[in-house]
């Protein structure tokens, strides 16, 4: 009897236990292998900090700006590199073992692995390299990669850095590997100037070992070498070497700087004084938890929730970090590399750090909103990062790399993005500089003037006829001068930019350039096609461009159509249903148009090779690349928001639900860009101008979730928590139409709110049910306000 009480007893604490299970932090729900089958070099990201100057991860395949890096379905890894960003790549390593081979290049040297036992999650990642037996277990500070290598009883073990080959966007050009002592080397690597960063970049590294090596050998195009601590030049390499006894560990610590080598060192002594591996995984998964979880959710199913935080990790990386950890950095903007120095606090820290990012092309539409609203210091630090830039090379850049212009796409994507910030309160940069900076931007000779990447020259930007005709003719040189010269849709993207602008010089007092800048916004009305009912391409002499096919790819339109980028007009949507007829005709035409899309699930292909075939680029609307990214939200212009929060729950099943190596993103992700559009579309808060009314507001609909916190930054913002509920835990699940809302206990009869209401403590209720109710927000006076009065 006893016996058997005993046995009750321990079932009944077992059950106890195991229905208390620790609650899962946002870490934990994070699957970094979303979508990395069809990885571009910098999507995959594991061993790194939040836009972190190291993100340390496995690369299978090497040489590639696309379909390289981690790639989830090749069979053998052939390396770990140090940096995976935009346009920028770096020291890659290898531990292996038995007779070296690393002197015959990567296809010598790979190892298979497999996903059995493998973990990545942030801030860390283990996979087993089968052809040599190690365990290869990775982390990282921000500036510092630290590796954790468990190997077998070998006579000869060996880690290999192997500067030979193309890596990633960039081919390693040359460089140098010393060894120091027996627990240290030292040296660098220049990337080669690409089509897109048109100088090198010269990365420098420290790497220590906690134990010493027996050997320190170097080869060179292929040769080994012996008997010498240095190799220097073209297409070297070094490994180290030493014997091994069974699950012997050995730690590596690679600390990365822009600057020298002497920085990497204090990069290391800075931020990885100690060899406790255990620690820093420790420290990464907290500083991730705390970036994370300023959003907490409820509700929603688990797949849901593990992909919605997924989506927001990805936006908080892909645009790292170049400057050092005290604030020296490399200035690339002028003929020949400059180190410089951010200016330090109070503390003796720098104010902020300098960062390499692709373009802020169509983050109106993602990261204005996200970053603005949740982590306000983020958005602080890049802004002065582009200031920075502006006074070593007289332009806000609107995509760095490695402190390089590189004038990625198109227009002065800078603009949106720094204007919404301090039309919110975001102050802490020098707003005399900054519109200074964006003014000239504006006009001739600025960004505007560029095409992409057109490096040497201010002519396939098109400006001077943006300014002289009121658009840009299609096609506007015989002569293309840079990528993405489409002149139609710079003339909207312009246009949208100039509002921008506009709405800052109104702010400033600047009354003059207020209605400079304003009367250009209304360009986009002189591409507009009456006849055809949709935007469409001019000529020099302004006639209307034939033959017309508003679906074709391109001719005249940045990696869109005609179709897409109608509706692109963020400041004026009243102007635009003018044009169109009215708000029911644009309603139609705008619903038409989803229910095309829906037939392919919104996208013009599930990955990046399917978006490239140009039958399937034939769409209206597609949610795997930036120009329709606003599409779902522009109902609540046209009185009919029902439509909003009916597309929009589509859109986030189709596109943005899948928790899979083969499925994710379905087109490019571009360093945040998307993952941030999925995190708003599952909150309910959009911004179609990206904030750049002189009095910011957003756009609601239905969250994904039954309740949202996000938590504000009190620095910038006097509430400490906006809440976002609805009722859904009272109703079936599926029902997305919103019946009535309240803020603070207060009705709210609009599907809009102002930006300063959201960020004083608020509580944002909405009541959903399964039909629409369209009265609820579809008055024409309850519309989001318009550049059109």
């Amino acid at each position: 009897m006893i016996r058997r009480l005993n046995r009750l007893s321990w079932l009944f604490i077992s059950l106890l236990f195991f229905s208390f299970k620790p609650k899962q932090e946002p870490v934990d729900l994070v699957y970094p292998f979303v979508d990395s089958a069809n990885s571009r070099w910098f999507f995959f990201s594991s061993a790194s900090r939040p836009f972190g100057m190291v993100n340390l991860s496995p690369d299978m395949i090497l040489d590639g700006a696309w379909n390289s890096g981690y790639r989830y379905n090749e069979k053998h890894i052939r390396g770990f590199s140090h940096i995976h960003a935009w346009q920028l790549s770096g020291i890659p390593v290898m531990p292996t073992t038995g007779p070296f081979k690393g002197h015959q290049g990567p296809e010598a040297y790979k190892s298979a692995y497999s996903h059995d036992g493998e973990i990545a999650k942030p801030g860390y990642h283990k996979v087993a390299l089968q052809d040599y037996g190690i365990t290869a277990e990775l982390t990282s500070t921000t500036r510092v990669g630290f590796h954790k290598y468990t190997f077998p009883a070998s006579t000869q073990s060996h880690i290999l850095f192997d500067f030979t080959t193309v890596l990633g966007p960039s081919e390693q050009e040359r460089g140098r590997i010393q060894r120091i002592s027996d627990r240290e080397l030292s040296g660098y690597v220049v990337m080669a100037a690409t089509s897109r960063r048109p100088r090198p970049v010269t990365v420098y590294f420290s790497a220590s070992f906690e134990q010493p090596f027996d050997t320190f050998k170097t080869w060179q195009k292929g040769n080994l070498q012996e008997g010498s601590d240095v190799v220097e030049g073209e297409k070297i390499g070094a490994y180290l070497s030493f014997a091994t006894k069974k699950n012997e560990v050995r730690k590596m610590k690679v600390a990365i700087s822009y600057v020298s080598e002497e920085q990497a060192k204090l990069n290391m002594k800075t931020e990885l004084p100690h060899w406790n591996f255990d620690q820093v995984v420790a420290d990464s998964r907290a500083e991730w938890n705390e970036k994370l979880g300023r959003i907490a959710i409820e509700g929603g199913s688990t797949d849901q929730q593990r992909r919605f935080y997924t989506d927001l990790w990805h936006a908080l990386q892909g645009r790292r970090i170049i400057s050092d950890a005290n604030g020296k950095y490399t200035d690339n903007t002028g003929p020949s590399p400059q180190v410089k120095q951010i200016p330090l606090d109070e503390s003796g820290k720098p104010r902020f750090n300098h960062h390499n990012s692709d373009s802020f092309w169509g983050a109106q539409w993602s990261l204005n909103t996200l970053w603005h609203l949740v982590y306000p210091e983020i958005t602080e630090s890049f802004i002065n990062s582009m200031l920075l830039m502006y006074d070593d090379g007289g332009l806000i850049p609107r995509g760095p790399s490695g402190g390089n212009y590189t004038y990625v796409m198109t227009g002065a994507s800078s603009t949106p993005f720094i204007t919404s910030a301090y039309l919110k309160g975001i102050r802490g940069f020098d707003i005399d500089k900054a519109y200074q900076g964006l003014v000239k931007n504006h006009m001739p000779g600025g960004m505007m003037s560029k095409a992409g990447y057109e490096h040497n020259t201010t002519i396939g930007g098109g400006l001077e006829s943006y300014i002289e005709k009121g658009y840009i003719p299609h096609p506007l040189t015989k002569k293309r001068y840079g990528g993405h010269q489409d002149g139609s849709a710079q003339t909207l993207e312009y246009s949208y930019q100039d509002f921008a602008l506009g709405q800052l010089a109104k702010k400033l007092g600047k009354t003059e350039d207020f209605e400079t800048f304003n009367k250009r916004a209304s360009n986009y009305k002189n591409i507009w096609n009456k006849e055809i009912g949709w935007m469409w391409n001019r000529e020099q002499n302004g006639d209307w461009a034939e033959p017309v096919d508003i679906l074709r790819y391109q001719n005249g339109w940045v990696e869109g159509n005609a179709a897409q980028y109608t509706w692109w007009v963020p400041h004026d949507l009243k102007g635009l249903s003018q044009l169109m007829g009215g708000r029911e005709a644009f309603t139609e035409k705008l619903n038409q148009s989803f229910e095309f899309a829906q037939k392919h699930d919104f996208v013009s292909g599930k990955n990046h090779a399917g978006e490239t075939l140009e039958m399937n680029r034939k769409v209206y609307i597609n949610y795997g690349n930036q120009p329709c990214m606003q599409t779902a939200y522009l109902f609540n212009y046209s009185g009919a928001p029902w439509l909003t929060q009916y597309w929009t729950q589509q859109v986030i099943e189709k596109v943005y639900s899948d928790v899979s190596p083969e499925l994710g993103y379905s087109g490019d992700e571009d360093q945040g860009l998307m993952g941030s559009l999925a995190v708003l579309m599952k909150i309910g808060i959009f911004s179609t101008n990206g904030g750049t009314s002189e009095k910011p507001y957003y756009e609601i609909t239905t969250p994904l979730f039954d309740k949202v916190q996000i938590k504000l930054n009190p620095k910038y913002y006097s509430g400490k928590l906006l809440t976002i509920e609805t009722n859904k835990k009272n109703v079936q699940a599926g029902d997305y139409y919103i019946q009535s809302a309240q803020v603070n206990g207060k009705p709210l009869d609009r599907a809009w709110i102002y930006h300063e209401d959201l960020v004083s403590g608020t509580t944002l209720k909405m009541k959903v049910g399964n039909k629409p109710n369209k009265n609820w927000g579809s008055a024409p006076e309850q519309a989001p306000p318009s550049m059109t009065p």
